[in-house]
């Protein structure tokens, strides 16, 4: 017998976005939801940011790291499940290659044997990344990609495994997969609550640590909010939306190049007399070998500001060498309402929430 309700289970709701999901769908009220955290200290933690919601989710701990997670989630439970949201994950860019493949990968697969055994499973939808593909460049389609094309890290590598692990182990399962682009703002207000390279790299740019950074200028960048994310996500993990491969991004004519991104953040940053006052230039662009070459030359310098700023943007620096062109027609066709925020805009009023915050540490700006 199907269940009477619809019971959605999200994996790593401690995280950014398995978080905003688990609120997503408690809100909708039409789900019972289960969400999933790594550690006991986890679970309070999620239940405190979730109140008073968190009083209709059942919390339990899951660390995707483990040989067997999912031992709370007893038979009865999983014969009740119906969506499984699939959001946790690693996603530091300088993450070691070995906890990648046991989080991001092994769990991956740990995921899917759960959503095995859930006998009314109509979604596993997984949360991946654009940079999934890898370094390959040109028009990206939504499909499975073979990862031919190589990675620039260890969390790349092991977020395009984790597709495979999807696409392949559960081929005979009602399957989605996000390709997520770079969360730069909660909303488009600009309001940020979680930082990634995006922001750590303009911090360092701000206080004058990088006089160089990687890439080309006409290196597209492809940013996204996390209600955008949430919302897509959601949509896209109810079985009237078509299984498949989305690129949940906007499409080439709604992004910025490197150089106009930091065109915009430049011009914010001169606005600010702090800055003024200290003449900071901003960096100039680097070929990949001389990048590499400086990066390679400051290795013996371990304490130096200047290794510490570098070794914050080396583990992505191939990916700014890299033109992707992301093909969203798929995206567009299951949620025509779905827009893309305009993104000169979106990066304005995010630089600006990170230097009137200087980056969270003054914690009166709210907005």
């Amino acid at each position: 017998m199907s269940p009477s309700r619809p019971v959605v289970l999200v994996t790593g709701a401690g995280g950014y976005l398995g978080r905003r999901l688990g609120r997503r769908f408690l809100d909708r009220g039409d789900h019972e939801v289960v969400l999933t955290v790594r550690t006991e200290a986890g679970r309070s933690a999620l239940a405190h940011d979730l109140a008073p919601a968190s009083a209709r989710a059942q919390i339990v701990v899951a660390d995707l790291g483990a040989p067997d997670p999912f031992t709370d989630v007893d038979e009865r439970l999983r014969r009740r499940i119906t969506h499984i949201v699939h959001a946790a994950a690693v996603t530091r860019f300088n993450v070691d290659r070995e906890l990648a493949r046991q989080v991001n990968v092994e769990g991956t697969g740990h995921v899917v044997t759960l959503a095995r055994q859930c006998p009314h499973l109509v979604r596993l939808a997984h949360l991946s990344t654009v940079y999934a593909t890898g370094l390959r460049e040109g028009v990206i389609l939504e499909e499975p990609d073979d990862g031919a094309a190589g990675f620039a890290n260890a969390y790349e590598w092991s977020k395009g495994a984790a597709e495979r692990c999807v696409v392949d182990q559960g081929d005979d399962l009602p399957w989605t997969v996000a390709r997520v682009a770079t969360v730069v703002a909660d909303d488009e207000s600009g309001r940020v609550t979680q930082h990634n390279a995006f922001h750590e790299t303009l911090k360092l740019c701000f206080y004058g640590l990088l006089s160089l950074l990687p890439g080309r200028a006409d290196t597209p960048l492809y940013f996204v909010t996390g209600d955008a994310v949430t919302d897509a996500v959601a949509r896209l993990s109810d079985p009237a939306a078509p299984g498949g491969v989305y690129h949940v991004a906007p499409d080439r004519s709604a992004t910025l190049t490197l150089e106009q991104v930091l065109d915009l953040a430049f011009t914010r940053f001169e606005q600010d007399e702090e800055f003024r006052h200290k003449r900071i230039l901003r960096p100039l662009l680097a070929d990949r070998e001389s990048f590499e070459l400086l990066v390679g030359g400051v290795s013996s310098f371990a304490g130096s500001l200047v290794h510490r700023a570098l070794a914050n943007v080396a583990p992505f620096a191939r990916q700014m060498y890299v033109a992707k062109v992301l093909d969203n027609r798929r995206l567009g066709a299951a949620l025509p309402q779905h827009r893309a925020p305009d993104p000169a805009a979106l990066v304005t009023a995010t630089v600006d929430h990170l230097v009137e915050s200087r980056w969270g540490r003054r914690s009166e700006v709210v907005a």
